[in-house]
């Protein structure tokens, strides 16, 4: 192996590090979308839940 080529191999290390570090921030910006979404859809649930509990009267205590 000439300079040259070992140059060239150096200069395509840190590309190939790049596009592995940008590929493993895409994954963790959906988890954490699935995880906001499924804490959305668990809060509007306990909203609607108390919500409904409250106007059949289960919270009357009588």
């Amino acid at each position: 192996m000439s300079e040259d080529d070992q140059a060239s191999t150096d200069a395509d290390v840190p590309a190939v590090e790049a596009e592995a570090g940008a590929a493993r921030r895409g994954p963790t910006w959906v988890i954490l979308a699935v995880v906001a979404a499924a804490l959305l859809v668990c809060c509007c649930s306990a909203v609607l839940g108390l919500g409904l509990s409250w106007s059949v009267g289960l919270f009357g205590g009588r």
